[in-house]
């Protein structure tokens, strides 16, 4: 267990803002999420009034005032009203990015009526895109069963760690916020990660396959991401990690409430688990059936906590969740969003040590993430430039990913 400092060892910078023109918050607020909310009209079968609601979220944007949320019952409505305090009465254009976006997703429920009293839980306005995406990737879910499978009886533990920490990364490319589900995802799906080792600009798998060679039966924790095809990818990696003997315990952190379109539930695990089980392919099945023993065994544990849910950056952890993480071995944190909260949201250099800002971390932690914001750290300098020059693009296109280890 590691119990350093409770914040960066470097002085905080100021976070990234959506008022400046053609920066790719700027980009979200204008373009991406009028885009989202009409998607979340057309998928569901809402009331007038809830679509009158929706409309008028969008009606907001870029010059709207931010609000309290109203009408709503949800369990974190005292804590929402203590995020919104510092930004209450101010234009979406001027607050911070990371709070505007949460604060759209928590009003999306609002609009929607997700925690309308009697329900134990609402409509996902997300769920189409979820399931449609899981659908349309089942051949990449066969290929990699067939795999997964093989690993399971294999005894080059190293190797197949590896393997599949790749798979674990790449899988982060299936952001519905991203690309809707009808987008080209096969070709996104593909399993591929030899061709996809270029692409990978800070690569500690090696650090990481010696650290879990070294254990026998210990606690990992996993902060999960999307639902699809990367949710399947870290249940591939939690089930190698018990089968193999690594892991007496795999804990799934998982969202309390629809968020950011394909961040995964504990219900989409359960779908993914339903899926897997009932598809005709022996394989699948059959991953699909461990998967699911290692759940009623204890060994595979979901859970879901509204922090992930907040606008806060991971520094402000309460202390009990702290606590709880600080037990684990080894935590593997999935997707640009939770690395944007790692780091804050602010705009760090990008060459400051990933270490020296992650050092609050309770536990030895590994970043798997696919780019698609302006913020990274534990780039060198060269790397920048060369970055800036063959690919403008790269900071938020997707096509580049880490896999950061801190100690």
């Amino acid at each position: 267990m590691k119990f350093l400092s409770n914040e960066p060892r470097l002085p905080v910078p100021s976070p990234l803002m959506m008022w400046e023109e053609g920066s790719f918050a700027n980009v979200t607020l204008i373009d991406r999420w009028p885009t989202i909310i009409r998607r979340v009209i057309e998928e569901n079968d809402f009331s007038p009034l809830i679509i009158e609601n929706l409309d008028n979220i969008v009606r907001e944007f870029p010059n709207g005032i931010v609000r309290s949320l109203k009408g709503d019952h949800g369990a974190d409505l005292e804590a929402w009203a203590g995020y919104i305090e510092p930004w209450l009465g101010q234009r979406w254009i001027d607050v911070p990015w990371l709070f505007a976006e949460v604060y759209l997703y928590r009003r999306i429920l609002e609009a929607t009526g997700y925690f309308t009293p009697g329900n134990f839980q609402g409509i996902d306005p997300f769920a189409s895109q979820k399931s449609s995406s899981l659908v349309k990737v089942i051949p990449s879910i066969q290929a990699m069963s067939t795999q997964v499978n093989r690993f399971v009886n294999s005894q080059e533990n190293r190797v197949s760690a590896i393997a599949l920490l790749y798979f674990a990364l790449w899988g982060n490319r299936i952001d519905l916020s991203m690309w809707p589900e009808d987008a080209e995802e096969g070709d996104r799906s593909r399993i591929e990660s030899d061709s996809q080792q270029a692409n990978i600009l800070v690569d500690d798998t090696a650090k990481i396959a010696d650290k879990i060679a070294g254990f026998r039966g210990v606690r990992i924790d996993f902060i999960i991401d999307n639902a699809g095809f990367e949710l399947f990818c870290d249940l591939c990696l939690a089930d190698f990690l018990i089968d193999s003997g690594v892991a007496e315990r795999v804990y799934f952190h998982l969202k309390p409430h629809p968020f950011f379109v394909s961040d995964a539930m504990i219900k989409d695990v359960d779908l993914t688990l339903s899926v897997l089980m009932n598809n005709s392919n022996s394989d699948v099945s059959s991953l699909g059936n461990r998967l699911t023993e290692h759940i009623n065994q204890n060994r595979l544990i979901c859970r879901d906590d509204f922090f992930w849910t907040s606008p806060l950056p991971f520094w402000e952890m309460p202390e009990d969740l702290r606590g709880e993480l600080g037990q684990s071995e080894l935590i593997f944190v999935k997707g640009d969003a939770n690395y944007r909260r790692l780091l804050g949201d602010c705009q760090w250099s990008f060459t400051t040590p990933f270490e020296d800002i992650v050092c609050y971390f309770p536990a030895p932690m590994v970043s798997l993430r696919t780019l698609k914001a302006e913020i990274i750290a534990g780039l060198q300098e060269n790397q920048v430039e060369d970055l800036n020059r063959r690919d403008p693009q790269w900071l938020i296109n997707g096509e580049w990913g880490v896999i950061q280890f801190s100690d």
